[in-house]
Formats: C-alpha cells, structure tokens, sequence
C-alpha cells in the first residue's frame, strides 16, 4: 500500500499561467496548471491512498487575491478560493503568514464554504486553537494522522490588528505535544508546516540566524515519530530525505506540486519513503477552474489596463544588474514618494525580482502591480550614522566580482534561494562601494547634505517593514 502526499504552498494567488506584467504574458506556473497535476496523479494511481494539502499563502500575493479582496462586497471572487481548494479535493489546508495581511475576518470570510479542515495547532485564539490542531483520516484501513503549524514569527511582521488576541506558539514544542497525543493512534504522521528550514539540510549547519521564524530542520531531527513533513514559506525547490524523513518545499506561485511517497506492509509499517517535486509547466489549466474563473480574470484584466498618469521620459529597465549598482530613475521615483509620504530625507527600495519592468509612459495599474507586488507598511526609523553604515555593507555583500573583475550577484544572494529583494538602493545620501575591499569594508564614502556621515550621527530613514524590523539579515534596524 502507498500513501501520497501532494502539497502546494506558496501560490500567493497565482491562478492563471501569467505574471500579469503584460496582458499576454505566459509563465509556465499557476494553480490551475497545479489542480490538472493533482487529478493526473489520481487519475495514474487508483489503488493509493491520495493526501492534498493545501499548505498555506494561498489568498494574497498577485493582481487576482488583491482585486477579489478589494472586490469582495461587489464581486465575491474571494469565495472562489474555497471553490478551487474544494474542487481539487484538498484534505486540509494551513494559514500562511500572508493569510493575516487581511485579517482574521477574512480569513474566517475566504475559508466560510470549504470542504477540509484548516489546522493551525500552533496558533491560538484566546487560549484556543484558532482552528484545528491536526486532523485524524480514515482510507483503506489506513489511519493517517496531519498536524497543521505556521511560523510563529508572524507578530515580527503583521499589523497588530490584524491579529488580534491570537499567539503564536513555537512550532517545535506544539509539535512535541501533537506528536505524543495521538502518534499511538495513527499508522501514518504527516506534520505539514508554513515555515522553512533554518540549517543545511545535509551538514545541519545554520543557513541563516536562528530567529524561530523557520523551525524546519529542528522538526526533522528534533521531533521523534514524524513520518513525513510538507513545508513552504521561503519559495524554495526541496525533496529529500532527512532522518529518516521525507520533507518538500514546492517553490512558489504554483511552480511544483509537492510529492511524498510512503510505501506500507501488510503490517502498517514504512518500509520505503520518497520525496519529489512535480513540475507543472507542460500541464494545461485546469479547464472547468478555468471556466469558474474566467470572469474574475477578465475583470482584473480590465483593473490593470486602468490609466494612471504619463511620464515624459523613460523609466523602464532594461538593465537590473546596472540599476542595482548604479541606480534608476524609477527606484529614484519610489523612494521620493516614500520620503514625501513620510516627511524624511532619505529612504530606501528594492527591485525585488528580474520580471519587474519598470513604468511604462503610459502608467497603468498593472505596472504598479509589476513594479510593486507587496503590499508593505512604510516605517520611519532614527538611526545612528554607524548603523547606517552596517545596513550600507550588508547591501555591499550582495556583489563579488568574477574572474574579469565585473560585478556579478554573490552566491550568498542567489543559494539556497534568489534574495533580489534583500538588496536595497537609497536616494537622499550619497555613498560608494568598493566592490574589491572584503566584505564589511566596502563602504568608502557615505554623505548626506554634502556631509560625511560620522558614527554618532543621527539620521531618519524610511524603510518597508520587512526591512525595518530586519528582514533579509539587516539587524542593525531591528
């Protein structure tokens, strides 16, 4: 007898095969590509027994979650994200960490008319489990057990409305808890978890600070009695076996599907275990999510060509690599609205992804949509002039040079994922790499009001969120 887990994570509202940056666009990902893996793999395999889980970032993320969310009174295309998860028979589903971005209302709102469990043993609800600790399926004669976890750093990013009177356990210990109540009553433990990994999957050695934000390594090697573990949260491509068990992390956008293996005796017992991504880029959308969903993309085809505003001159990219290191008129742009908007002198932005392009002269929602995709608090945060530098060298790091001496993206940026986000370009003070000095002494000049920045100076910076509670290791703004 085999037990498949197939997972999704990450989808950030990636219906359609499109990045949406042009009307015509086609990107080889999507759920509705995801939906036509998972029923093919049913359709391969009648006689196994066949696990959907939904795993979370599921309703925000692109131009389709952002339109129904602010359409939901009038169009309640919010409702079709239950209709999807229904129709592709998902077992249970996870919270995301971007799930709050709209609060716990809608995520009650969204989730009203689906069919499975939404477990979130880890989050509690005045002293309660907002929804679920795990759930308990009966196939075959089989008894598989999922407990459901989020990472526990949300309360670092959301806005304290939006999660109200909720805590956020450590995944680790909830997951001790879970595993001991009911590991004698099931023959198979599936632990499905909205988090990464925080180490090395092969040598165990930290990838980044020990936050508590991922807590995946610590459930693999730390928590007895697990027999597979679906991750998701940092977008990366991962099966493996480790210890003993088998764990995915399928991307992001609807990229992969998850797939985990587990072969069983007459006995009950594992006798082998798999770990494997499936790639849905030649799959064809799903056509009956398709017809469900036409209208809604239609109509968000129609938000995005919206005109805002014409630009004389030229403020689309053409070069990241030159924009990162030299500057660009659209970054130039960004960062005079958030200083405007916050009533500082200096502030910062990221070209968070290749695929953005910039604004065209006619400035269309879509561009905004493209050049912008996370919906970010600004923060104003006082800084000395020494932190400033810090913050300055950590930027520096994202660059080494080749064999030539030309710059090209440090590995540290690009492995174990791509972090273009994690890169910043500043407007308001004047500064310069040297990109042949070792990192942490690159900086080698930095003004600001034709002033040269001393240690003890104290500065004003307007930073996105994530950036001024030191995401992507700047944790000289935490």
């Amino acid at each position: 007898m085999k037990v498949r887990i197939l997972s999704t994570s990450d989808v950030h509202g990636n219906i359609y095969p499109t990045n949406f940056s042009t009307r015509d666009n086609y990107s080889p990902f999507g759920y509705l590509k995801d939906v036509s893996a998972i029923k093919q793999i049913r359709r391969d395999h009648p006689d196994d027994i066949v696990i959907y889980i939904e795993n979370g970032d599921f309703i925000e993320g692109a131009p389709m979650s952002t339109y129904a969310y602010k359409t939901q009174k009038s169009k309640h295309y919010d409702q079709m994200f239950a209709q999807m998860t229904n129709y592709a028979q998902a077992d249970v589903g996870i919270l995301g960490n971007h799930e709050f971005n709209y609060g716990k209302d809608y995520i009650k709102q969204v989730w009203a008319k689906r069919n499975h469990l939404l477990l979130a043993a880890n989050i509690l609800e005045d002293g309660e489990p907002m929804f679920y600790p795990y759930i308990i399926l009966g196939e075959k004669g089989l008894k598989i057990g999922i407990i459901g976890l989020t990472t526990q750093y949300i309360p670092h990013w959301e806005d304290p409305a939006n999660i109200k009177n909720l805590e956020f356990k450590d995944a680790v210990s909830t997951a001790e808890k879970y595993v001991k109540k009911i590991r004698d009553q099931v023959d198979v433990l599936i632990v499905a978890y909205h988090g990464g990994f925080e180490a090395n999957l092969d040598t165990g050695k930290l990838d980044e600070k020990d936050t508590g934000e991922n807590e995946g390594y610590k459930l693999l090697t730390q928590v007895k009695g697990i027999d597979a573990l679906v991750t998701g949260h940092q977008h990366r491509q991962i099966a493996q076996v480790v210890a003993g068990v088998p764990t995915t992390q399928p991307g992001y956008r609807g990229q992969k599907v998850g797939e985990i293996v587990l072969e069983l005796d007459d006995d009950k017992q594992i006798v082998d275990r798999q770990a494997n991504l499936i790639d849905v880029a030649d799959y064809e959308p799903d056509e009956k999510l398709s017809r469900l969903t036409r209208a809604w993309k239609s109509d968000v085809d129609r938000w995005l060509d919206q005109k805002l505003t014409t630009i004389d001159g030229g403020m689309l990219i053409n070069d990241h690599m030159q924009a990162r290191l030299k500057g660009h008129p659209y970054l130039d742009l960004i960062n005079k609205v958030q200083m405007e908007v916050s009533k500082t002198d200096i502030a910062c932005t990221a070209l968070f992804n290749n695929e953005i392009r910039g604004l065209d002269q006619k400035v269309t929602i879509r561009n905004i949509m493209n050049c912008y995709p996370y919906p970010n608090t600004l923060v104003v945060e006082e800084v000395s002039g020494k932190d400033l530098k810090l913050a300055l060298e950590r930027c520096a790091s994202f660059f080494e040079l080749d064999e030539n001496g030309k710059p090209q993206v440090s590995k540290d940026f690009l492995y174990p994922k791509e972090q273009y986000f994690n890169y910043d370009y500043y407007s308001g003070i004047d500064y310069t790499f040297d990109l042949r000095k070792p990192k942490g002494h690159r900086v080698v000049a930095l003004t600001y009001h034709d002033k040269e920045v001393a240690d003890d100076d104290k500065l004003q910076v307007t930073l996105n969120q994530y950036r001024g509670i030191g995401g992507g290791q700047y944790q000289m703004y935490s």
